[in-house]
């Protein structure tokens, strides 16, 4: 069980709802808070809204304030995130603008994929220099050598690939799968190796075989997206946690929260095998992006530009990649860019792809 695994983890809410049953008086204001979390707070009656409000109140008092979940624990991670969205139930739905990330902070969490770490040693840091044309080849046959990083890398590319079209949820899932149970030190250098032509960029962006997991034919709303995502408590909660550590600073000289631009990449990693799973817009460049247009959003076209921009205008989020591939030293005309930032939006047929840029301030 989770007391047995990480006793000392006394804030997670996994251990506050077994302190919480064992309170006749919690366990019955919880059940009210999981009644209220199926529901939408702004569809229920004013006398339900209020108890549903109430009963968030009330719980602070318990071991659920300020309780966090591990992340890539697999079904510990779905339990412990109900809990948590049971306990913060009163947010507005379709609201996607969090407070807080539900997770702990990645430096306080154990490491528990050890194992792996053996593949990131045999990496070396030459290899990643910004001129060593060969970078993302030599990592990929890192992960090639070891048994399991090759059987979970290969399970996932041959459900992305199985079908045509492709089943999204089995190659999100898959996904997932991999980044869960190899070492988030090792797949970083995966994920974000330099490259130096377009060939390299083509396989680097289809580490997450792209075709599947990123792109469909025509790209969807990214409201659309937002929904999906809302609905799933792991997505909701790896967009808050990318919100926490990559919202963009302006008293930082990286633009990052604290200047902790490692966050930002591992909660950027985090959407990956989601709904909103974003990726390399294209093979030359080193911008990332989430494949949906804001095309006839109507009146919420600032929320699906908001949304859209997090990822595709992100100043905190470019400088985290760029200081993964070591490009540390961008030229002027980048510093310049952290003043204006450009708003992408994909448009597309599954042939080609549009990208319209426009400035915004930040």
């Amino acid at each position: 069980g989770f007391l047995a695994l990480f006793p000392e983890e006394a804030n997670n809410c996994i251990t506050a709802e077994s302190l919480c049953v064992a309170d006749p008086a919690c366990n019955d204001t919880y059940r009210i808070l999981e009644n209220c979390s199926k529901n939408n707070l702004l569809s229920l009656g004013r006398e339900a809204r209020n108890r549903c409000l109430e009963a968030e109140t009330v719980i602070k008092k318990y071991n659920f304030q300020g309780c966090k979940c591990h992340r890539r624990t697999r079904k510990q991670e779905e339990q412990c995130l109900h809990i948590y969205w049971s306990v913060h139930s009163t947010l507005p739905q379709g609201d996607f603008r969090f407070e807080a990330s539900p997770y702990e902070d990645v430096s306080n969490e154990e490491l528990s994929k050890s194992k792996y770490n053996k593949l990131a040693t045999l990496v070396s840091g030459s290899d990643f220099a910004g001129d060593n044309p060969s970078a993302c080849l030599h990592i990929s046959h890192v992960c090639q050598l070891d048994h399991k990083c090759a059987r979970l890398r290969t399970s996932y590319v041959s459900t992305c690939t199985a079908a045509r079209p492709c089943d999204q949820r089995k190659c999100h899932r898959g996904l997932r799968h991999f980044f869960e149970r190899v070492s988030m030190d090792f797949t970083k250098r995966l994920l974000f190796c330099p490259c130096q032509d377009e060939f390299c960029g083509e396989r680097r962006r289809n580490t997450i075989v792209s075709e599947c997991s990123f792109q469909s034919s025509t790209p969807p709303n990214c409201l659309h997206l937002l929904e999906l995502c809302l609905k799933d408590n792991v997505c909701k909660s790896r967009l808050a946690d990318f919100q926490e550590h990559c919202r963009p600073s302006g008293t930082s000289s990286d633009g990052c929260p604290q200047s902790n631009r490692a966050a930002c990449l591992e909660a950027y990693m985090g959407m990956i095998g989601t709904s909103m799973t974003p990726n390399y817009i294209s093979n030359s460049s080193v911008d990332v992006s989430l494949w949906c247009s804001c095309e006839n959003s109507g009146n919420q076209k600032e929320d699906c530009d908001q949304i859209l921009s997090s990822f595709a205008s992100n100043k905190c989020l470019r400088s985290a990649i760029q200081s993964q591939m070591n490009l540390d030293q961008v030229n002027s005309e980048y510093r310049e860019e952290l003043q204006l930032t450009p708003s992408i939006d994909i448009q597309g047929d599954g042939t080609s792809t549009v990208l319209t840029a426009k400035m915004v301030w930040v």
